[in-house]
């Protein structure tokens, strides 16, 4: 079953969530993820760890100003990642084709998803970070019909 929630208690167990998060994408079978979080809750790190949970050797940084990378898993198959943070309008998203990369089956990492809505075919599965007092991290987990 779908976990609601993954701990990270401190960077070092970025590893294991990454590994239960992977396996939550997995069991959800939805290709598109959206990572909702506040600016630093850790959005590109958690990102980065789960790319290397999936066997991506690429270096996996944020795709700010290009809003998408393009990276292999360990299977040689299409891992899309975008973040949305400096668009202006949901027609931006669509001319660089964010539609056809959604719609393409392969797994989407979305870092603000909210500014492209619209765009998100359902289900997805949201990826929501929590910055506790701490400065823990909760992640939790919900597929979005």
């Amino acid at each position: 079953m779908l976990p609601s929630v993954i701990a990270l208690p401190t960077l070092t167990e970025l590893p294991n969530a990454a590994a239960q998060l992977r396996a939550a994408i997995a069991e959800a079978g939805c290709p598109v993820v959206a990572f909702e979080g506040e600016m630093g809750a850790g959005k590109t790190t958690l990102i980065r760890a789960l790319c290397a949970a999936l066997g991506v050797a690429d270096d996996v940084s944020s795709p700010t100003f290009a809003l998408v990378n393009e990276y292999r898993d360990g299977r040689d198959q299409p891992v899309y990642h975008f973040d949305f943070y400096r668009i202006d309008s949901e027609d931006e998203a669509e001319r660089i084709g964010a539609s056809e990369y959604f719609d393409s089956g392969y797994l989407c990492l979305v870092e603000w998803p909210a500014r492209v809505a619209a765009l998100l075919p359902l289900p997805y599965l949201e990826v929501r970070l929590t910055v506790q007092p701490d400065e823990k991290r909760v992640i939790e987990l919900k597929i979005i019909n």
